[in-house]
């Protein structure tokens, strides 16, 4: 007997907290009965469905996927709005991937995508303070001020964020560029930043998750990560929980 959210992530179906929604939702049942957050399952007998449609109970080839997704694309799997999704940009993949976080609609960029749920899960939790990079154009000629506060931590509705890196590419009287590197995971966390210390967002594009750049990926396009850079996501997940331990 297994843990159903840890199997189905390891089946590709989502990360464990995407399918823990699942569950609370009342999306995934076992054997015609919904399911609790932390029932265990049989793979070899049970049958799992997700709004009623058979779930393969059969651990697959692990994938993993850069995309570099354009603006006006939703960062799920389906749209009640029928709006376009970044799995439409994924074309010839035998095996279901689902993306590692979420991109906003406004936002472009480097973009993971993958069927191994518990990586993504790791990749995600908070306390592993992953790293993504942005370039931002804001508006106006961007002060010394703004920036030390956005190093610093910037005070949002829903408490400080912690210090960012910044570093300001280019800049006129109009606007700046800026490339920054938070480690935090909130709602539209950029653009509050930008529009607390006074220079609201322009664009956002992110050009770094986890250590793997985006590089000259066309927008819209993706690519197989490399053997050293699944290596490297391991081993800077493993890293983070060795640190924990200390």
């Amino acid at each position: 007997m297994v843990r159903l959210q840890k199997y189905l992530a390891e089946c590709g179906l989502g990360s464990r907290r995407a399918i823990e929604r699942f569950i609370q939702e009342g999306r995934i049942s076992v054997n015609g009965v919904p399911v609790s957050v932390g029932q265990k399952i049989n793979p070899e007998t049970d049958k799992v469905l997700l709004d009623s449609k058979p779930i393969p109970l059969k651990i697959p080839e692990k994938i993993y996927i850069l995309l570099n997704k354009p603006k006006n694309f939703v960062t799920t799997a389906h749209d009640e709005f029928g709006r376009p999704t970044v799995m439409d940009l994924i074309k010839n993949i035998k095996t279901r991937v689902f993306p590692v976080g979420r991109l906003d609609l406004d936002v472009e960029g480097a973009l993971l995508l993958t069927n191994d749920g518990e990586l993504a899960n790791q990749l995600l939790h908070p306390s592993n303070e992953i790293h993504k990079t942005y370039i931002a154009v804001v508006k106006g000629f961007i002060t010394t001020g703004a920036l030390n506060q956005m190093e610093k931590g910037v005070l949002l509705e829903d408490g400080k964020t912690s210090p960012a890196r910044v570093k300001v590419l280019h800049q006129n009287l109009k606007t700046s560029t800026i490339q920054l590197t938070i480690h935090e995971g909130r709602k539209r966390e950029v653009k509050r930043m930008c529009d607390a210390v006074g220079f609201p967002l322009i664009s956002l594009k992110r050009i770094s998750f986890a250590g793997i750049k985006l590089g000259k990926l066309p927008s819209g396009n993706w690519r197989y990560l490399t053997p050293s850079e699944i290596s490297s996501l391991k081993d800077l997940i493993q890293k983070q929980k060795t640190k924990k331990q200390y």
